[in-house]
């Protein structure tokens, strides 16, 4: 039986996974809420990603809060589906809910990192390093959530899920940027 959390409590959860990252933990969580509390959470932090974004004029808003809010669900609508298919046993609620404990926050602090080295001399330089690291962190944090949340084990059928949702969400997301101009 999934539970109900609140956003604090998934602020919690969220700095337990982040700071203590293990199949353990996400595990501990992974029933505590569901795919409607998960879109709650990442919809409250695309927004505000939006907001920093706004930097780059409007484009960077609706950028910020798609690639934010659609990116999550598109992602793990497909971890879910081909997770099934490599023989995963998760609900999509524990793969929501598992992913927004660190996608939402992840995509938090990069966004807020982008902004803060756009707008310093440094920065400029430091960019692509700093958005690099929040991609070696999404992939480990994500690596660990299939394996909670599709009770996946082989590193083989984790890392197809994982590619194949890079792909799938890539290809969506530049679909939705040709869209928007």
């Amino acid at each position: 039986m999934t539970e109900q959390s609140s956003i604090p409590e998934m602020i919690n959860q969220s700095i337990q996974v982040i700071t203590n990252p293990s199949v353990a933990t996400f595990e501990r969580y992974e029933r505590k809420g569901t795919m409607v509390q998960a879109a709650i959470y990442v919809g409250i932090i695309a927004a505000i990603t939006g907001l920093l974004g706004l930097s780059s004029g409007i484009t960077g808003f609706i950028g910020g809060i798609i690639n934010t809010l659609i990116g999550f669900f598109i992602f793990t609508g497909i971890v879910y589906y081909v997770g099934q298919q490599q023989g995963g046993t998760g609900t999509f609620d524990e793969v929501a809910y598992t992913f927004s404990l660190f996608w939402g926050p992840l995509s938090l602090i990069i966004a807020l990192g982008t902004l803060i080295l756009v707008i310093t001399i440094i920065g400029i330089i430091l960019v692509p390093v700093w958005l690099l690291a929040g991609l070696i962190a999404s992939a480990y944090f994500a690596y660990l959530a299939v394996q909670s949340s599709m009770n996946l084990v082989d590193r083989n059928k984790i890392l197809i899920t994982l590619a194949a949702a890079v792909i799938g969400t890539w290809i969506v997301q530049a679909l939705i940027a040709m869209l928007l101009g």
